[in-house]
């Protein structure tokens, strides 16, 4: 744990470089839970603003396929902030219709009305054509 809080210092500090390897050593080390969840967040946030989007989307997908059976709550309500950098790495990459869909999923289920209708967009920014 110790140095996964010192990463997050270091993220907050400006110094993603220094973050990434400290996120990547608490990891290896077997760090669990929801620091775990949090590391693999940050350090793909990290990896992105340091140029290294692709990295950012393999983690990110990666945590998103984890089934939920192997979550406890904590981790589980994380998911939108996964979503939520998964969809800023993926525009990164130029996959903006795959983050757009993203976005729009993960707000469907927070709106009071239309949230069948925008899940369904989203759902079809994936398949239709892209106007190019």
């Amino acid at each position: 744990p110790a140095l996964f809080e010192q990463g997050a210092a270091h993220d907050s500090t400006g110094l993603p470089a220094e973050a990434v390897a400290l996120y990547e050593r608490a990891l290896g080390l077997g760090l669990t839970g929801l620091r775990r969840r949090r590391a693999v967040i940050q350090l793909a946030s990290s990896l992105r603003n340091l140029g290294r989007p692709d990295r950012s989307v393999e983690l990110l997908t990666a945590e998103r396929d984890l089934p939920d059976a192997r979550l406890d709550a904590d981790e589980r309500a994380l998911a939108p902030a996964v979503d939520a950098f998964l969809a800023l790495a993926l525009a990164d990459t130029g996959r903006d219709r795959e983050a757009a869909s993203l976005a729009l999923g993960a707000l469907a289920p927070l709106l009071p009305r239309y949230n069948r209708s925008l899940a369904h967009y989203a759902r079809a920014l994936l398949t239709a054509p892209d106007g190019s």
